[in-house]
């Protein structure tokens, strides 16, 4: 111990006679050019910027989901829109989601119940708001007012089936901006059923279906599109996913949650594929409305 000690003092006796060499060779006027408070500055400044311009294409990506023209209007017979607010000292809940008017068929009622039962469930969403701040540590997060909030797009196919989309805008405590979540429901007017993946596409599937989006990613990307830093989606999260899918005559839209397909900050949330480039796939039966 005796040693090491020793060689300890040795080198800091000699590195200190190193820095004092060195500092008195650097003069006045360079000492000032070279400040580490500025540099420190004008990362901290870099930093800034980035997050403006993060929060600018967050925004902007939000509006352009929020803007996205659907059916509403050409729909107002068939639907009634429907809204349910609940604004509380902790939280605001804001619902907005359509029923099918009865009167056209009966077996619209089977769309209303599963809505008013299943999906709008108030009493749940109140239930997971309160317990989520019970479970959190931090005091500004129970004081955080947290909102949740619902809206849709609604399309249609061929006076067969209606195809609906909610988008769900969670503000969470602690987070600068919401983050978006979606649920695709497609409903057959004429059997009154809601229909899923299977309906559609051919059982077993899904792999050459992932395979096709994929490549309509890299396409975008390649293109400079809208995919800037985006990635392929994984089989994990598209089987996961493969139900949130939108339809009109033209084209089949699928939706993924804020991060799942591209960073939440850039890109979309949803990956819209032509009728045509999914002939291969789409199952041949006349109860399918994708058939042409």
């Amino acid at each position: 111990m005796k040693y090491i000690y020793l060689i300890t003092i040795f080198f800091i006796f000699f590195g200190c006679k190193d820095a004092v060499k060195n500092n008195k060779g650097i003069d006045k006027e360079g000492s000032e050019e070279v400040s580490p408070i500025v540099k420190e500055h004008t990362k901290t400044e870099d930093l800034d910027i980035k997050s403006i311009d993060k929060s600018r294409t967050i925004e902007l990506k939000q509006k352009q989901l929020i803007e996205k023209k659907d059916e509403r209007e050409d729909l107002q017979t068939l639907i009634i829109d429907k809204k349910y607010l609940v604004d509380k000292k902790d939280y605001i809940i804001n619902f907005k989601y359509p029923l099918l008017n009865e009167s056209f068929k009966p077996t619209n009622s089977n769309f209303n119940g599963f809505i008013n039962d299943y999906y709008v469930n108030i009493t749940k969403t109140e239930e997971d708001i309160l317990e989520s701040k019970m479970l959190c540590d931090s005091i500004a997060a129970k004081n955080f007012r947290e909102e949740r909030f619902i809206d849709y797009k609604i399309y249609v196919v061929s006076d067969q089936l209606v195809s609906v989309l909610f988008y769900k805008e969670n503000f969470y405590s602690g987070s600068m901006h919401p983050s978006y979540s979606f649920d695709c429901f497609n409903f057959d007017l004429n059997r009154g059923v809601f229909m899923a993946y299977e309906d559609f596409f051919i059982q077993g599937s899904e792999d050459e279906l992932l395979t096709i989006i994929n490549q309509k990613i890299d396409e975008s990307i390649n293109k400079g599109d809208l995919y800037y830093e985006c990635w392929e989606i994984s089989s994990d999260d598209f089987f996961n996913a493969k139900n949130n899918f939108v339809l009109n005559d033209d084209y089949v839209e699928f939706y993924f949650d804020d991060c799942i397909i591209c960073p939440s900050y850039t890109g979309t949330y949803s990956i819209e594929l032509p009728l045509t480039d999914v002939l291969s796939v789409l199952k041949k039966y006349e109860l399918n409305p994708l058939v042409f």
